[in-house]
């Protein structure tokens, strides 16, 4: 019998260690929605970084020979009855001091595995070669690829400050340890900035709901105007990723001196590790997880329904328009056979270059048997987390300006958008372009006093119809809604959801 130790050292020559320029991948299959929380776990390979669940995972050795994987298991934490539950200390929901988030506990283990016979082996082990070991925690480590391209998306293009070039720093033989910080003026640990003028350390601005800081690093630009500040936790050896802020700027922007800003401190920002959420990484959190009941059907009984073609997609943020044009394109018979009914996720696969996840018609191909196989999609009694289209967002923004970053878009705008890039997709074979089944011919008829007749004829994909509002059925209602509205307005309160009234225009006119 082969010494499992002896495999792993016999093909360490296909192991890699990480750049921080790497994409990594270790919280979603590439071909799949599988996840460290699904049954078999998730399989990173640790040679090009892409992830795949237990019953893909071969797929990717068939096709690269990449044998040593990093295998991510999440498994649920059994919790006692009798644990007693912590007093909420603060009016929030999810975090330190607030109320529980009801989501369960998860514990992390890993394993080294080497295919093709899924020889395993523990981690952590001080017997596991040290590239291994190295090349594993840089994994850990590193930021996922999807996290970051999300967080690059939701925030609009960082500036050069123009404050950072001139920066005059004061010489007062400040040195800031390497950890254990504290706010200058309080007890706070978190969220803490350190000014880059004088190397003071405090706490950040007070969040609506009680969390973060106390106020004090505004406060003292209000008394010093000592203009940049850096948020400690978000320092690594990528420095484009540091949080800078300029407060006459009011914004986070680029500090292109930084290392140097830094070492005026004695701070070797190459040693230093990520512990702190960026104010775009808390922004995108708070978007995510927005309580989208309140501008739903919040008052009505609604009944789940689950199974094949009743997936929901998971809110990345600002993707209702990307959600609400796929789960009608794949509702098409169209888009359903290209990418379901007569495409396996393996032909995809197959067909898809070194990175999967950059491949057009493999996101496509992932996200309709995520929709329709019914594979994500429990019964009515267990939660349904629904499947979140990261990699599906990422590639088909990826050539356009609006759709790839995380502000509010038109529904139709990005419809235009998917069919104009399947068809491009598909020139190679138009038969099999779901789009064509959209396009529909326009003959415009103008004639002229004299008689004489001019025909213009084009293609399109969208008919657009005026809707006479005059002709509403409930216009009384309208009416007295608006009355409402206005006067709500002008004493400054909400008008209620669930009292709003909008026309109803019947779709055949008298």
């Amino acid at each position: 019998m082969v010494d499992t130790m002896e495999i792993l050292r016999a093909n360490l020559s296909r192991v890699r260690i990480p750049e921080p320029t790497n994409r990594i991948f270790k919280h979603e299959c590439c071909v799949s929605f599988e996840t460290p929380k699904s049954e078999g776990g998730l399989y990173v390979d640790m040679a090009s970084f892409l992830a795949f669940g237990k019953d893909f995972v071969n797929w990717n050795y068939e096709k690269t020979r990449n044998p040593v994987y990093l295998h991510i298991k999440q498994t649920k934490k059994v919790v006692p009855e009798d644990r007693p539950s912590k007093k909420p200390t603060i009016l929030a929901i999810g975090v330190d001091g607030g109320f529980g988030s009801g989501e369960p506990e998860y514990e992390e283990t890993y394993s080294i595995v080497i295919l093709p016979d899924y020889a395993t082996l523990p981690f952590p082990s001080v017997e596991l070669p040290e590239k291994v070991r190295l090349a594993v925690d840089a994994i850990l480590l590193a930021e996922d690829a999807e996290r970051k391209e999300q967080v690059a998306a939701w925030v609009a293009e960082k500036q050069v400050s123009a404050y950072a070039v001139n920066l005059q720093q004061i010489d007062n033989g400040i040195v800031v340890p390497p950890s254990g910080w504290k706010c200058a003026k309080c007890d706070k640990t978190d969220n803490l900035w350190l000014n880059l003028t004088d190397g003071s350390i405090l706490c950040g601005r007070r969040n609506w709901d009680g969390t973060g800081g106390n106020n004090h690093a505004v406060e003292y630009y209000n008394a010093t105007k000592y203009p940049l500040a850096v948020k400690l936790g978000t320092i690594t050896a990528d420095l484009e990723a540091a949080d800078v802020f300029s407060y006459p700027e009011d914004e986070s922007v680029i500090d292109p001196l930084l290392p140097q800003h830094l070492a005026h401190f004695g701070i070797d920002f190459s040693s230093l590790e990520k512990t702190e959420m960026t104010t775009a990484e808390r922004e995108l959190d708070q978007n995510t997880n927005f309580d989208w009941n309140r501008i739903q059907e919040s008052a009505e009984a609604l009944q789940p329904l689950f199974g094949p073609g009743y997936t929901g997609l998971v809110n990345l943020g600002n993707s209702c328009y990307l959600a609400a044009t796929m789960q009608v394109a794949y509702t098409t018979h169209a888009f359903s056979s290209r990418y379901f009914a007569n495409q396996s996720l393996k032909s995809a696969f197959d067909a898809a270059p070194a990175d999967p996840t950059v491949d057009l018609n493999m996101q496509l191909t992932k996200l309709g048997h995520g929709l329709l196989s019914g594979r994500y999609s429990s019964p009515s009694s267990e939660k349904q987390e629904g499947i979140p289209p990261r990699m599906f967002k990422t590639v088909i923004a990826a050539s356009h300006p609006e759709f790839s970053t995380m502000r509010q878009q038109d529904a139709l705008e990005f419809f235009l958008h998917l069919l104009e890039q399947v068809e491009r997709v598909n020139a190679g074979n138009p038969k099999l372009d779901p789009s064509r089944n959209f396009k529909f011919g326009i003959e415009d008829r103008i004639q002229c006093p004299s008689g004489k007749v001019n025909y213009n004829r084009r293609y399109d994909y969208i008919l657009s119809l005026n809707i006479p509002l005059g002709e509403a059925t409930n216009k009384d209602q309208v009416e007295a809604f608006q009355k409402l509205k206005s006067q709500a307005e002008l004493e400054g309160k909400d008008i209620d959801v669930g009292e709003v009234v909008r026309p109803r225009v019947p779709l055949k006119l008298a």
